[in-house]
């Protein structure tokens, strides 16, 4: 293989599978001579590439982890692989994949072929994901084009459709999107309003970018806070969760896991903040398959009897 680049590509890609590669084994997949492969070696250090050399009668290599992560080399497949799971991730806002993730996926969409951008669509498009049911699922691509907007930065039009019902044209300097674990929040400035606002990306239709560049604004807090706060002053005001799991913590969800206060043995009490209706809380802690006796608030309470009775009377049980 007399071509550098392409050969140091194909290097590339054969040290990033988990494993020690003898230099004769890569000289002979590459098809050059051994000093050629040691020579290739360091060009890949001088890149960034942490390339570990092993002594020995053979000798090898392996890629290790550095101090900084260096840019990834993907097949086709991979690529498709990774694009799904953080489309999938980020759709239903599944605790763990935050802005960083949509932040990815921009960058990845951004540039997969075309032939690889329709088979993800393709594999989106047949693909029906379980939910949790504690949070109405968003379009990955109005994530996406969110995200990217927010890195221009470039101002943003969307549809949109208030909790009321009303709905609207908006165009905005996007700031940051924000992640509660079951829902997405853009925190924006709204140029005809002329003031801040937080919009449930859920509600969000038609979202694309215009070109137009913007300076950015100074939020008066941090992005989480001002979320937080608009979510006290919506219709549902929050409120503190306080249950205790017949259970282990190891065996709660996630998101569960994340609330559980110190302890040890088979019972875990958890304690966190809501803002969704009691009702809607109270079949989230009942989609765990867990046994759970609720100490607070008595809402919860008795919207955790009204399911139980509801549940209780379809199943005909006397």
């Amino acid at each position: 293989m007399t071509d550098t680049p392409g050969r140091l590509l194909s290097l590339l890609s054969l040290l990033q599978t988990p494993r020690e590669w003898p230099g004769s084994e890569l000289a002979q997949r590459l098809h050059v001579s051994a000093r050629t492969i040691r020579r290739d070696i360091e060009r890949l250090r001088d890149l960034g590439y942490p390339v570990e050399a092993t002594l020995g009668a053979e000798g090898g290599y392996r890629l290790v982890a550095g101090a900084a992560m260096p840019p990834l080399l993907l097949d086709d497949e991979e690529a498709v692989a990774i694009a799904v799971g953080l489309r999938a991730g980020a759709g239903h806002a599944i605790e763990g994949v935050e802005e960083a993730s949509v932040r990815a996926l921009a960058k990845l969409e951004q540039v997969l072929p075309s032939r690889l951008r329709h088979r993800v669509s393709a594999l989106q498009s047949a693909t029906i994901a379980l939910s949790r049911g504690d949070g109405a699922s968003v379009d990955p691509r109005t994530l996406t084009t969110m995200a990217a907007a927010v890195a221009g930065p470039e101002r943003l039009r969307f549809a949109y459709r208030a909790g009321n019902g009303a709905e609207s044209r908006r165009l905005v300097e996007p700031y940051r999107l924000v992640s509660t674990g079951s829902r997405w929040y853009l925190v924006a400035y709204d140029l005809e309003r002329e003031d801040w606002r937080t919009f449930r990306v859920d509600r969000v239709d038609e979202a694309f970018a215009t070109g137009a560049r913007f300076a950015r604004r100074d939020l008066p807090m941090e992005a989480e806070e001002f979320v937080r706060r608009g979510l006290r002053g919506g219709e549902k005001q929050p409120y503190r969760v306080e249950v205790d799991f017949a259970a282990g913590p190891a065996e709660l969800p996630a998101w569960l896991r994340a609330a559980a206060l110190p302890g040890a043995g088979t019972r875990t009490s958890v304690s966190f903040e809501s803002a969704d209706a009691p009702e809607w809380t109270a079949a989230r802690l009942a989609l765990t398959g867990l046994a759970f006796t609720v100490r607070g608030p008595a809402a919860l309470r008795d919207a955790a009897g009204a399911l139980a009775a509801r549940l209780t009377s379809a199943a005909g049980a006397p």
